[in-house]
C-alpha cells in the first residue's frame, strides 16, 4: 500500500558486515565459534553459581544475572547474523526488527545497571566490611535486580513504541547487521523529533549516570585503601575489584569510542566494528575475565568436578 511516497513495509534488509564474498565462510566459522564460546562460558558461570553453595553471595548473585544478560544480549543479534551469512538472505520482518531492537536495548541497559550494582557491592564490601551483611542483604539484592528489570523494560518499550508509530519510505536497507534504533530513524519518512528528544532526555542519563556512579564508587574505594599501609590488603582489594574493572572498561570503552569519539571517515565501518565489540566480543570475554581472575570460580569448578567424579 503506497501513499505519498510512503509504504507499509513488511520487512527490512540488513546490509550486514562489510566482508568480501570470498571470506564469508571464514568469518561465519569465526563468528559461530565466538557465539558458542559466549553461550558456553556464560552458562558455565550461571551453573557454577547455582550449584555451589559457597557462591551464594550478593556478588555472585549479581554475576549470575550479568552472565544471563550477556548470554541473551549476544543471542539477540548473533543467530540472525549467522543465519543471514549462511543463507545469503539478509531480510528481517518488520515485527522481527522491532523485537530485535527492543531486546537489544533491554539487555544492553540491563548490563549497564548490573555493573552499577556490582560496583556498589564492592564499595560496601571494602569501605564498610563490618556492616556488609547488614547493608547488602538478600532483599536489597533482589530489589536492585528487579528495579533494573523494570527500568530497562519501560525504557526499551518506550523507544520501541515510538519507532512503531513511524512511517517508513520505500528504502528499507539498514546499513548494519542488526536493527539499530538510529538506523531505523534514518529510514523514517515521518517526523522523528519526539524519538530524538526521548533519546536525548533518557538515553544520555541512562548511560552517563550509571557510569558516574561506578566512577564515584571506585574513587571512594581507592581513597579508602590508600589509608591502609598493608601491601597485602591493597593487593587483595585490587584482586577483588580487578575483574569488575576489566568488564567495566570493556563495556564503557566501546560506548565512549563509538558515541563520544565520532569519525567522519568510514563511520559505518567504525560503528559496525564497535557494535561487534560490545555485542559479541565483550559478552564472550566476560566469563573468561571472571573465571581466570577469580579464585572462588576456579575452586567451585574443581569442587563440582570432584563431586561428580566421586558420585560416578
Amino acid at each position: 500500500m503506497i501513499m505519498k511516497n510512503q509504504t507499509v513495509l513488511s520487512h527490512f534488509i540488513l546490509r550486514g558486515l562489510p566482508i568480501p564474498p570470498e571470506h564469508q565462510h571464514l568469518f561465519y566459522v569465526l563468528f559461530l565459534a565466538m557465539y558458542l564460546t559466549t553461550v558456553l562460558g556464560n552458562l558455565i558461570i550461571i551453573i557454577l553459581i547455582l550449584l555451589d553453595s559457597h557462591l551464594h553471595t550478593p556478588m555472585y548473585f549479581f554475576l549470575s544475572n550479568l552472565s544471563f544478560s550477556d548470554f541473551c544480549f549476544s543471542s539477540v543479534t548473533m543467530p540472525k547474523l549467522l543465519q543471514n551469512m549462511q543463507s545469503q538472505d539478509p531480510s528481517i520482518s518488520y515485527v522481527g526488527c522491532l523485537t530485535q531492537m527492543y531486546f537489544f536495548m533491554f539487555f544492553a541497559n540491563m548490563e549497564n545497571f548490573l555493573l552499577v550494582a556490582m560496583a556498589y557491592d564492592r564499595y560496601v564490601a571494602i569501605c564498610f566490611p563490618l556492616h556488609y551483611t547488614s547493608i547488602i542483604s538478600t532483599k536489597l539484592c533482589v530489589c536492585m535486580v528487579a528495579l533494573s528489570w523494570v527500568c530497562t523494560t519501560l525504557y526499551s518499550m518506550l523507544h520501541t513504541l515510538l519507532v512503531a508509530r513511524l512511517s517508513f519510505c520505500e528504502d528499507n536497507i539498514i546499513p548494519h547487521f542488526f536493527c539499530d534504533t538510529s538506523a531505523l530513524l534514518n529510514l523514517a519518512c515521518s517526523d522523528i523529533f519526539i524519538n530524538e528528544l526521548m533519546i536525548f532526555i533518557l538515553g544520555g542519563p541512562i548511560v552517563v549516570i550509571p557510569f558516574l556512579l561506578i566512577i564515584v564508587s571506585y574513587v571512594k574505594i581507592v581513597c579508602s585503601i590508600l589509608k591502609v599501609s598493608s601491601a597485602q590488603v591493597i593487593h587483595k582489594v585490587f584482586s577483588t575489584c580487578g575483574s569488575h574493572l576489566s568488564v567495566v572498561s570493556l563495556f564503557y570503552g566501546t560506548i565512549i569510542g563509538l558515541y563520544l569519539c565520532p569519525s567522519s571517515n568510514n563511520s559505518t565501518v567504525k560503528e559496525t566494528a564497535m557494535a561487534m565489540m560490545y555485542t559479541v566480543v565483550t559478552p564472550m570475554l566476560n566469563p573468561f575475565i571472571y573465571s581466570l581472575r577469580n579464585r572462588d570460580i576456579k575452586e567451585a569448578l574443581i569442587r563440582i568436578l570432584c563431586r561428580n567424579k566421586i558420585s560416578l
